[in-house]
């Protein structure tokens, strides 16, 4: 069976909203799926994924949220060969537009030196997801199955 692990860090809880969604989402397509957040995170969990998952917000000016900095850090020294990544961040355009999901953005650039295949696109949310979010967040988790195959 596939196995999929998603890693979140939320602050607002908007990025623990939008993991929770993915996981049913994954959990639909008979995937199994374990949900990490940012503080329980290691070198090691991607290790027994076949999918690998980042959701995450921007803090601040741009900066990876504090709890997810030492697991940034360490992803680009993953060997991650044979497995199919994706990333997710959620922010917001008005207050930092300059800054727009920037998490996920530094995220897919770190996950593109593991050797790790991308299996979607990178999403990004403002804020919490709605029901247009909902059919963009279908197709990346069909996109990440797909690639699997």
């Amino acid at each position: 069976m596939t196995a999929a692990k998603i890693v979140y860090a939320s602050a607002t809880g908007n990025t623990e909203g939008i993991a929770e969604f993915l996981e049913e989402q994954f959990k639909a397509l008979d995937v199994d799926v374990e949900l990490v957040e940012a503080d329980d995170a290691d070198e090691d969990t991607f290790e027994e994924g076949d999918i690998c998952v980042v959701a995450t917000y921007t803090d601040g000016d741009g900066e990876i949220p504090f709890d997810l900095e030492d697991f940034f850090e360490e992803l680009p020294e993953q060997e991650l060969e044979g497995k199919v990544f994706g990333v997710v961040g959620s922010g917001d355009s008005e207050l930092y537009p300059d800054y727009f999901c920037q998490a996920a953005i530094d995220f897919e650039e770190a996950f593109g030196k593991t050797g790790a295949t991308k299996g979607a696109d990178l999403v990004k949310i403002e804020n919490a997801y709605d029901d247009e979010d909902e059919v963009v967040l279908k197709a990346f988790v069909k996109a990440m199955v797909e690639a699997t195959a």
